[in-house]
């Protein structure tokens, strides 16, 4: 026996997704519930943000957290993601719910979603032209890869350890390892 799938247009998830208890991603009509994340995934997420935010004090970039929705458009499909961490500094990119123009995008990697992360998120974001810089958090080892496009339009892949420095060129910053993973406890080194 087949079942028909729900296929929800953009208005109908969106205006869904303001009154739902827990956040969806939408990817060409469907829907998929978000898992909650771990301790460490938090203090990952809390520590950038927290050094983000008067970083990017009087400039025209702003630093979201996950409960921002990007949007993305693949061929005629819509997609929404919630990343981690997100930047824009388009003042064009005013939607009240969701951006579409990022420079940066951070996700913080949970055993859940690492895959996903990984291959059809960076996929999808590498089609965004706006966007500078892909980075990709592990949280349970001092371990970063980066994904930065180069003046030709290619990206290049950069695997950073627990002795190296991560900037971010989209930003004009640089953190240390021990500001990103400061009071986050069960790491392999």
């Amino acid at each position: 026996m087949q079942s028909a799938l729900n296929i929800l247009t953009v208005e109908q998830y969106l205006e869904a997704e303001q009154y739902s208890d827990i956040r969806h991603e939408y990817v060409a009509g469907q829907v998929f519930a978000m898992v909650g994340a771990s301790e460490e995934h938090n203090l990952i997420a809390t520590n950038i943000i927290a050094i983000f935010r008067p970083h990017l004090r009087g400039s025209s970039c702003r630093a979201f957290v996950s409960d921002m929705k990007v949007k993305i458009k693949v061929k005629n499909a819509d997609i929404f993601y919630y990343p981690d961490i997100m930047v824009t500094c388009n003042p064009e990119d005013k939607a009240k719910y969701f951006k579409t123009q990022p420079s940066l995008i951070i996700e913080v990697l949970s055993n859940s979603t690492a895959t996903i992360d990984k291959r059809e998120k960076r996929i999808n974001y590498q089609t965004i032209d706006s966007l500078q810089e892909y980075v990709l958090i592990y949280q349970n080892e001092i371990k970063i890869e980066v994904f930065r496009k180069d003046n030709q339009g290619n990206w290049l892949m950069e695997i950073l350890g627990e002795n190296d420095k991560l900037y971010l060129h989209s930003v004009d910053l640089t953190l240390t390892m021990a500001d990103i993973y400061e009071d986050v406890r069960e790491i392999k080194n």
